[in-house]
């Protein structure tokens, strides 16, 4: 864990925030698979995380404004217990390693939050995402289960994105550790990525290694040789040469911070002509985005400009008729890069979604698109210095997506549906780093992982 009195300092600030009332933090408990005992792996609420710090099922807490205090609650592990998990320390010993000084059965949470709601006291919690946390404070509240989602108090969402998005420099640390296992893990995938090699091969060589250094997967690996489905999580397919696979795959820090990063490997080593012009424009949208990032820029302004390089780039192959700018402002753009270029990154992969994904990503002026492709950008807002962010343009040609929008006739007069065709069999290419929002400017986090034609090819074929 980090020292208390970090911890500390984020329950001051975030009591300073929410101004009055009582904020309650529900941790996380053990999910089963298939049967009670038979659980998946657990991992803590983010927000419980960042303010009180352990990593534990069965936790819950409650920051009193009014009193400047906090307790834990939790139940201490009896003998029962301790032959199946072992000893542990106590809740006390744990509480004080997060600056906490008071703690009490998890039974005693009912009775605090009851005086509080009878007392006419606001009780702040955050928008819940399990079905299960949903039932605790429909209980703990008297409210209808469907009815508390709807209560969640926005003062203290507010201040948890706010809090929460600044990483300070410990909190950098941690994502740098996570990146170095992300390092391994995709220079392990570049030399492995071979002719007659399953993906699902490469899958458990990834996995395995983050595995043998303790760590979790911070998502599900994509790893396919269909890269034109963004999220494709299948893994049984055998490479050939002349493939094009993308590798997206991160692992957490110790203390729970993520990686997110993606590559895209030609298996026998060498990129075709035409996969080298896609996929250098594709490189070329990243390092643009890149170079424009400093605070006080929209990202929707950086996710526009990828945008254009990247249409630019492809001006080649005829796919796209007339002025890149017309092309990006139309949507026309989409038809290849129907995905927003990041989003923030921290604790969550796709850091505080769960909390409002458009108070974290939208405001300040910005408001979130509507139409196809702009729609799936997540963060639009002005960039801050201490921000990390995502920055991944791609290029991706999905059969189903240019016969629909050719059928529709939508964009004729930007988009040559007869070159897209021609395209059909390529699959995808995205190419994602994690950037830290500098004073002046911005830094790609990590040791770097090869990304050029030359490097990628010099690797792959080693």
């Amino acid at each position: 864990m980090f020292a208390p009195d970090i911890y500390r300092a984020r329950r001051a600030a975030l009591a300073q925030q929410v101004g009055s009332g009582l904020i309650l933090l529900l941790g996380n408990a053990d999910s089963p698979m298939n049967y009670t005992d038979n659980i998946y792996p657990f991992r803590q609420d983010s927000s419980f995380l960042y303010f009180f710090g352990l990593d534990l099922p069965g936790l819950a807490a409650v920051i009193d404004v009014e009193a400047d205090s906090a307790t834990l609650f939790g139940d201490d592990g009896g003998l029962d217990s301790i032959v199946w998990t072992g000893p542990l320390p106590s809740l006390a010993e744990q509480a004080q390693a997060v600056a906490v000084s008071q703690t009490l059965a998890l039974s005693k949470l009912d009775g605090v939050v009851s005086r509080a709601r009878d007392g006419g006291r606001k009780v702040h919690f955050l928008p819940p995402y399990r079905a299960e946390h949903r039932v605790w404070l429909a209980e703990l509240l008297q409210l209808y289960v469907a009815a508390v989602d709807d209560a969640a108090s926005e003062s203290l969402t507010r201040a948890v994105i706010a809090l929460r998005s600044v990483k300070s420099a410990e909190e950098i640390a941690q994502m740098e550790n996570a990146l170095e296992v992300a390092y391994r893990m995709h220079m392990l995938a570049m030399r492995s990525s071979r002719p007659g090699v399953k993906e699902q091969e490469v899958v458990g060589l990834m996995t395995g290694l983050a595995q043998s250094q303790g760590r979790a997967l911070a998502y599900p690996v994509i790893f396919s040789r269909d890269g034109h489905i963004l999220h494709n999580h299948g893994h049984s397919y055998t490479l050939k040469a002349g493939d094009l696979v993308v590798n997206d795959a991160g692992a957490e820090s110790p203390l729970h911070y993520a990686s997110d990063i993606t590559r895209t490997i030609p298996v026998a080593g060498r990129f075709n002509e035409r996969q080298k012009l896609v996929y250098q424009a594709v490189l070329d949208a990243q390092l643009a985005a890149i170079d424009a990032m400093k605070p006080g820029v929209p990202y929707r302004e950086v996710h526009d400009l990828a945008a254009r390089v990247l249409v630019n780039g492809l001006a080649p192959t005829g796919l796209f008729k007339g002025d890149a700018a017309e092309v990006v402002a139309s949507g026309a753009y989409a038809l290849v890069f129907p995905h927003g270029l990041g989003h923030h990154i921290g604790l969550d992969v796709h850091d505080m979604e769960a909390l409002n994904e458009n108070w974290v990503g939208y405001g300040e002026g910005v408001e979130r698109a509507s139409e196809f492709g702009r729609k799936s950008l997540r963060l639009g807002r002005p960039l801050r210095e201490g921000w990390v962010v995502t920055v991944e343009p791609g290029a991706y040609f999905i059969p189903a997506l240019i016969e629909r929008w050719a059928a529709e006739q939508r964009h004729t007069g930007l988009i040559d549906y007869d070159v897209a065709r021609q395209y059909a069999d390529f699959g995808g290419i995205r190419i994602e780093d994690d950037v830290l929002i500098t004073a002046d400017g911005a830094r790609v986090l990590g040791k770097p992982i090869p990304k050029t034609i030359a490097e990628i090819e010099a690797l792959a074929s080693a």
